[in-house]
């Protein structure tokens, strides 16, 4: 057993599905393997800005089996604020760096494993580069396109989310002889679209990485008509482009744009092309907040575990992956620097063509 430690833990970015699962299983690892004494950082990085810093113990008792069911995260999260610009009451920015540093300084922690995507992974190793403090990552996000793992945590809950909606589209689209359009996740990546549409049956489907014309979608349609079938099922990622090009965006409270409405938008154009009755589904938050699929929690079990055997083996500014059936690490950086899109040349796309599906070209 190594030296006892002290480590902190905390979640950032958009909450997913499997967060709660990454929590107990380092718990697990870090109290029983190696004696250490784990905190629970709330509300990400937010929580080392506050004075006092916001946190708690996380012992076996607060992590007990039901945990790794629940969605979300015990111990909150953010998607706001860049501490190196973070945004006053008064509309300047400051850089607050300085107080996060100081925060976990003050926590008197031997390392940090920070659950995050490509951006919370860039903030942090800048930090942990500045204060001069020891990080691993594992990765979580339902977009899947961080780069060197296979698979990150949400991801497949995300998926199955949304095949479980086709799969309730379905019978009401061939009752009203509709085409059902149905709008997912996927804010630069279609790997969510792409899976969910093979899996769930769909005969359209649109990503952001394949550009489509509605002459093409049109004539899919009348296709499936001409089959004998009444009705018809197309997905469609929520950064996907309306044909000129132009990104659908919905403005939020305090400026923030989204993006989302793209769905709307082809189901019209849908319509008018082909005189069908169309009907819109948005999952949006749906498909984060679920109970975590069996997948992912056991993703999520593997990588808190060697999160934690990273940091006894003395090894950091790092990220856990997923990589030929098993755990891997590898530098932070790298993986930051690689964007996971949907390759056009692989297995997903020549399955979901050589089923017929139509992307729209």
């Amino acid at each position: 057993m190594t030296a006892a430690k002290r480590i902190g833990i905390l979640t950032s970015g958009g909450d997913c599905a499997g967060l709660n699962a990454v929590i107990r299983a380092v718990v697990h690892r870090a109290v029983l393997t190696y004696g250490w004494q784990v905190l629970g950082i709330k509300e990400g990085t937010q929580g080392l800005l506050q004075r006092p810093v916001q946190y708690q113990v996380l012992d076996l008792p607060q992590v007990d089996g039901n945990m790794m069911r629940m969605g979300g995260t015990i111990l909150g999260t953010t998607n706001r604020g860049d501490p190196f610009a973070y945004p006053m009451a008064d509309g300047t920015q400051k850089d607050r760096s300085d107080e996060i540093i100081g925060g976990y300084r003050e926590l008197g922690l031997d390392a940090l494993i920070g659950i995050g995507g490509d951006g919370s992974f860039a903030i942090l190793k800048k930090l942990a580069d500045k204060g001069g403090f020891q990080m691993v990552g594992i990765p979580k996000t339902i977009d899947n396109d961080l780069g060197l793992t296979e698979v990150s945590v949400g991801y497949d809950t995300a998926v199955g989310v949304a095949v479980e909606a086709l799969d309730r589209l379905q019978p009401t689209a061939a009752s009203h002889a509709r085409v059902m359009v149905l709008e997912v996740m996927g804010r630069d990546a279609g790997h969510i679209a792409l899976a969910a549409g093979i899996a769930g049956g769909a005969d359209v489907v649109l990503i952001p990485e394949i550009p489509y014309s509605i002459e093409k979608i049109a004539q899919k349609i009348k296709q499936v008509r001409a089959t004998g079938r009444n009705f018809a099922l197309v997905v469609v990622s929520e950064a996907v482009k309306t044909a000129d090009g132009t990104g659908v965006q919905k403005l939020f409270q305090g400026g923030q744009k989204r993006y989302g409405g793209i769905g709307d938008y082809i189901g019209e154009k849908i319509a008018e092309a082909t005189g069908a009755e169309t009907r819109v589904t948005v999952l949006g938050h749906v498909q984060r907040g679920s109970m975590p699929s069996p997948r992912d929690r056991l993703v999520a079990s593997a990588f808190g575990v060697h999160a934690v055997d990273l940091i006894a083996e003395g090894k950091f500014d790092r990220m856990v992956a997923w990589s030929d059936r098993g755990v891997i690490d590898v530098p932070i950086t790298e993986a930051i620097a690689k964007y996971a899109c949907v390759e056009l040349d692989g297995a997903m796309v020549k399955t979901a063509r050589g089923l017929g599906i139509s992307l729209g070209d």
